[in-house]
């Protein structure tokens, strides 16, 4: 019972320590910058990165079987082209553009789901042709940006949803929170959340056991497809375009933000909140860089990936302690 109970502690320091980050990094900044310290500073934190939560949602339940997705970055550009070349170009309504491109996101995301399963192939490999794929389509509909003005997305765009104090939320990060609950209850609550836990652990014990280890598979894939142009259609109503390049290295992004909130790279251990905390840090570094107004903004890659070694080393070491 007591080595139980040790293990379950060892699992909760990484999400310990980014829940400390967090508070630390954002006591620091309240005492350097005026103005820092404040409800809507953080609430900004969740309206800026919406669209990168909801791609880090569905990049958890990857990660939490073992895989990777390296598609997500290009998938939510191709939304944001999609979005943008329908309605303005074809000038469909948004009420038919954003559910068709959430059936594409969420068919690719199956499709390389059932190739990594059925052919054994490694997922970095498949997710790769992916994102190749994904980033080439956005260049056959347009190598320009296309500016959206469709009323729909520009009212998304600039609505404000009041909160007590005078602080306010946008429709995206509403969004994105209804995202992170229901993940939240598909994986701590249903069987599909159990078997993407048992398929992490071990995918072959999860085939003795009788597990549904290709539907899981296809399944976490089809998630993840389905948050990425999810992603994309939040950061169109942020941007307001469809570009190529846009979301260029949200992948690493994602993953980072995944590993920073304590999954497990080799899968069946993490939980989802880790990963909402994951985001905020890597908003809040920048945050402090804006605030700071003197450093280049690719301090935030680098402070970014300091943080990601510090925390696979960490997880290398509670790996290590308990085949101890």
């Amino acid at each position: 019972m007591n080595a139980t109970v040790a293990a379950k502690l060892r699992a909760h320091v990484p999400l310990v320590v980014t829940a400390v980050l967090l508070v630390t990094m954002f006591g620091a900044g309240s005492v350097q910058y005026d103005g820092f310290f404040s409800g809507q500073v953080l609430l900004n934190l969740l309206i800026d990165n919406a669209f990168l939560l909801v791609v880090a949602v569905g990049m958890t339940f990857v990660v939490l079987t073992g895989g990777i997705d390296l598609s997500v970055g290009a998938v939510v550009a191709l939304a944001t082209m999609i979005s943008a070349w329908l309605v303005e170009k074809h000038h469909w309504p948004a009420l038919l553009v954003i559910p068709l491109v959430l059936a594409i996101g969420t068919a690719g995301g199956a499709l390389m789901g059932w190739i990594i399963h059925t052919f054994e192939i490694q997922p970095f490999i498949v997710t790769l042709a992916g994102m190749f794929l994904a980033r080439g389509l956005c260049y056959t509909i347009s190598v320009e940006s296309i500016s959206i003005t469709d009323s729909s997305y520009t009212a998304m765009a600039q609505t404000r949803i009041p909160l007590p104090g005078g602080m306010f939320l946008s429709p995206s990060a509403v969004i994105a929170v209804v995202v992170v609950v229901a993940a939240f209850v598909v994986l701590h609550h249903t069987r599909l959340g159990r078997n993407v836990y048992a398929l992490g652990g071990s995918e072959q014990s999860a085939l003795l056991m009788g597990l549904p280890v290709t539907r899981t598979k296809v399944t976490v894939y089809a998630v993840s497809g389905f948050c990425s142009a999810l992603g994309g259609v939040l950061l169109t109503f942020y941007m307001l375009s469809g570009y190529g390049l846009h979301a260029v290295g949200l992948e690493l992004d994602a993953i980072a933000a995944v590993v920073i909130g304590g999954t497990l790279l080799t899968g069946g251990s993490g939980y989802l909140l880790g990963t909402v905390l994951g985001v905020l840090v890597l908003g809040l570094i920048q945050t402090v860089i804006s605030f700071q107004g003197t450093l280049s903004s690719w301090w935030t890659r680098i402070v970014i990936g300091g943080l990601l070694f510090v925390f696979i080393v960490l997880q290398r070491l509670i790996t290590r302690s308990r085949r101890a």
